[in-house]
């Protein structure tokens, strides 16, 4: 039997790191609420710090960073096309 799965989402569980003043963090924490996915929200000097991000993700220079189901994909643009592709 040929079972379609598309147009069923996954619910992805995403974790945001993200720094104050940060309009692609919003809309990354925005459309992650939006789709219903298991969100976890991290603020810069709140919830980790510099040194904590640059262990966590070496070689990053843009916010936000989003781990999505234990996988580091980058920022707003590739969790937007990530969650494009997943309906």
């Amino acid at each position: 039997m040929d079972v379609h799965l598309q147009g069923i989402n996954k619910i992805m569980k995403v974790e945001i790191y993200s720094k104050p003043q940060c309009p692609y963090c919003v809309q990354a924490k925005a459309l992650a609420e939006r789709e219903g996915h298991d969100l976890t929200y991290k603020m810069l000097d709140e919830d980790f710090d510099r040194e904590t991000l640059m262990e966590t993700f070496p070689g990053a220079r843009t916010f936000p960073q989003i781990i999505v189901d234990g996988n580091k994909i980058g920022g707003f643009t590739e969790f937007k096309a990530l969650v494009d592709a997943s309906k």
